[in-house]
């Protein structure tokens, strides 16, 4: 008789712990399930809704959803991976992601993912939404058309650094990222680029204002290697637990 606990993910055995969570397990474990707003680092926020999986007939987020023991989960199913392709359209659609342009493509999870779920085309009509821009920072740039609400940056703001300089407000569409500071403007924020923070952010939204376009294209994160392989992170994120996370 063994203590150990484990359940079956797409029919492979994955060891867990007590209080860990499907997503926690099976990151430990090197099993990819897609997501973007998990980290292994932060609390779970389970907004985005990629990492749903198959329990029993229902479908959970595996970021949340404790790790029971014998139990079967499915992630790699036709159905889910339909729903993760909305999901990436759907964000492709409400921001503003013009990738050739973009100082992180290569480097960018959500492009990769698309990539990763043979995204072809937007399916939804683009929001052409427009948001504020935020230039005021001495060494950081904001661009709230690239956000995808994934609070990653918050939740390390919170808990890496000590500081709360970013969140999220506002309800439904009108939910932004905002800078906590009397005028609200980054600059007034005790915000650093050398934050966790400021690292963290798995798209183009918070970007470094030096340093830019040094890493040419063909040899980016994503560039050789699918999502699902080489695992969520950034190429400048040498703090993540997930850091050389492979699925090989």
């Amino acid at each position: 008789m063994t203590d150990e606990l484990n359940f079956l993910l797409d029919g492979v055995e994955i060891p867990f712990h007590k209080g860990q969570t499907i997503m926690q397990a099976a990151t430990a474990a090197g099993a990819y399930i897609p997501h973007l707003c998990f980290h292994p680092d932060l609390a779970p926020h389970g907004s985005c809704r990629l990492c749903i999986v198959d329990v029993n007939g229902k479908t959970v987020s595996s970021c949340t959803q404790p790790a029971e023991d014998r139990q079967e989960v499915h992630s790699n199913i036709p159905e889910l991976q339909q729903a993760r392709l909305r999901l990436i359209q759907l964000l492709f659609a409400e921001g503003n992601h013009f990738c050739p342009s973009c100082e992180v493509s290569g480097n960018c999870q959500l492009q990769a993912l698309a990539y990763d779920l043979g995204m072809t085309h937007y399916h939804y009509a683009p929001f052409s939404a427009v948001r504020a821009q935020d230039g005021s920072h001495p060494e950081l740039f904001i661009d709230r058309d690239r956000c995808i609400l994934c609070d990653l940056c918050g939740r390390a703001s919170c808990s890496s650094d000590n500081k709360n300089v970013y969140g999220l407000s506002g309800r439904g569409e009108q939910t932004h990222l905002i800078f906590r500071s009397n005028s609200g403007n980054l600059a007034d924020t005790a915000a650093s680029v050398n934050d966790h923070a400021a690292h963290i952010c798995p798209v183009g939204c918070i970007l470094p204002k030096q340093g830019n376009y040094m890493q040419t294209i063909g040899n980016r994160l994503y560039d050789n290697a699918p999502i699902h392989k080489v695992g969520n992170h950034r190429m400048d994120d040498s703090t993540s637990a997930n850091k050389g996370h492979t699925n090989e």
